[in-house]
């Protein structure tokens, strides 16, 4: 690296002092907690997270999203859209505006459409592991025309970002290649596993799968199934209109979405009925 991109690099990440986050569920109540501890001025909102503590949390939207260097939108794909459109007319000029969710490039490059018509500097990140176990040192993927400027803010907070390109999608689409393989495994270590209750050999059966994949991951792989369901499904629906548009049949991608929806099936019926009892 040469001096002046070096130079850059800091006081890029120097800029970035005020942090908005919103999402205030497991993964942003962990980068919540980070971005505390490395000394950013936080912003934290989010109207459905309860008692959840942050040292400020904005009454609104708006307040949250005004005067940051830096908007980081950790919420849901269904309400990425939303919650962009909201936080549109508070953003400052030449904010990062980054969207960490994991949705389909078309929507990546939506968001980039209407917060780059605002003025900020959009960000496709694509996140690669389980955020409130790594937090800010989970790896990422980003694209978009705030890529860069992304990567020079987190990297130095602790953030692994990969920049791969200056087009908005093209992180999203990276991910969602990966996630065919990574929610089909989960997929396939529920069905087996459940195979294997039935048969009568369910602890025989953990121990071999733990043997191959390790036990750290099994079991990632099956209470994130369990967990996070919902998001999964419509993870992998992406995922399948992605290969659609590539030529390529996703029956693996199907069959895992098709899995993790009779498990959020199962886990809502055994809510219920905790519920009524």
């Amino acid at each position: 690296m040469t001096g002046s991109a070096a130079d850059q690099r800091a006081a890029s990440a120097a800029s970035v002092r005020r942090v908005a986050l919103l999402g205030l569920g497991e993964a942003g109540r962990r980068l919540a907690a980070d971005l505390g501890g490395a000394g950013i001025d936080l912003r934290g909102y989010d109207p459905h997270a309860g008692d959840v503590q942050i040292a400020v949390r904005a009454p609104d939207l708006e307040s949250a999203v005004a005067g940051c260097d830096a908007v980081l939108s950790v919420n849901t794909a269904a309400v990425a859209l939303e919650v962009a459109a909201a936080a549109a007319p508070a953003l400052r000029d030449g904010a990062i505006y980054a969207d960490l969710n994991t949705a389909s490039p078309e929507l990546k490059r939506r968001l980039a459409a209407l917060t780059e018509a605002a003025g900020a500097r959009f960000a496709d990140v694509a996140l690669l592991g389980p955020v409130p176990a790594r937090g800010l040192g989970t790896p990422a993927l980003a694209s978009g025309d705030g890529a860069r400027a992304f990567a020079d803010a987190f990297g130095p907070l602790g953030m692994p970002v990969e920049v791969v390109s200056q087009r908005a999608g093209d992180a999203a689409a990276l991910k969602l290649l990966r996630s065919v393989f990574m929610k089909g495994l989960a997929a396939a270590a529920v069905e087996s596993l459940r195979a294997g209750e039935a048969a009568g050999h369910a602890d025989w059966l953990r121990q071999e799968l733990a043997d191959v994949i390790g036990e750290p991951l099994l079991e990632r792989l099956l209470e994130g199934s369990r967990a996070h369901a919902v998001r999964r499904v419509d993870e992998l629906e992406a995922a399948r209109e992605l290969l659609l548009g590539l030529g390529i049949e996703p029956r693996i991608a199907s069959a895992s979405a098709s899995v993790l929806a009779d498990l959020a099936a199962a886990e809502r019926a055994t809510t219920e009925d905790r519920v009524r009892r």
